[in-house]
């Protein structure tokens, strides 16, 4: 499996291990991969929460075991080569959220798809600034509906920090479109976003506090 994982480095691919076992019609058990299951459990986090919640450490739906039983040694192995593995426990779920990028910046799912969804919804929602005067109005016309549209993403939590400002920053004036760029016909706007990044591991630390052994003593 690392082999083959590194065959690839892609913040649009992730790779999932092991398969996963399903009842078929016929009764019989068989397995399968964990591709369309998981399919399932991205449409559902974002029907649910959004986009910018990590797939995993939810139950799959429909499957009734894995194809080899997976060790902590070997989910710790593999998360640090990328590689998602399957827990059992309270249901069968994924544990982890990393794609196939060697990028720190894209190391996890629902940060790439968060900016998928960025970069699609800001060029649906700009198309009206086509052919309009390329001029301080409709720059500012730009940046303030950007910002009302991230302002309302931050709300719902896709974006960290403890303020909008802190979160985003939206900029379309003279000096992201200098004269050059009018001539040729360009608008541009530029964005920035914070996303949030999940919380892979939980650390506890439990300490005991020890009474005064003199206490109460002569």
């Amino acid at each position: 499996m690392k082999r083959w994982r590194r065959r690839v480095d892609s913040s649009y691919a992730a790779f999932y291990w092991p398969w996963v076992t399903v009842v078929n019609p016929d009764g019989n058990i068989s397995p399968v991969p964990p591709s369309g299951h998981m399919a399932g459990l991205f449409a559902r986090c974002n029907t649910e929460t959004g986009v910018h919640r990590a797939p995993a450490n939810e139950t799959l739906r429909g499957i009734v075991g894995l194809s080899v039983p997976v060790t902590e040694d070997d989910q710790g192995s593999l998360n640090a080569e990328g590689i998602n593995c399957f827990r059992i426990g309270r249901g069968m779920r994924p544990w982890g959220a990393r794609t196939a990028s060697s990028d720190p910046d894209w190391r996890y799912i629902n940060v790439r798809r968060m900016f998928i969804m960025l970069r699609r919804a800001l060029e649906a929602g700009s198309r009206w600034a086509c052919f309009e005067p390329n001029d301080p109005r409709t720059w500012k016309s730009l940046e303030d509906m950007t910002k009302a549209f991230l302002g309302i993403l931050y709300e719902k939590g896709m974006f960290t920090g403890g303020s909008p400002e802190e979160a985003f920053y939206v900029k379309c004036d003279e000096e992201t479109n200098p004269s050059e760029a009018r001539d040729s016909g360009l608008l541009v706007c530029e964005v920035g976003v914070a996303p949030v990044v999940p919380a892979e591991f939980i650390v506890i630390k439990v300490t005991q506090r020890l009474a005064d052994e003199a206490e109460g003593k002569d």
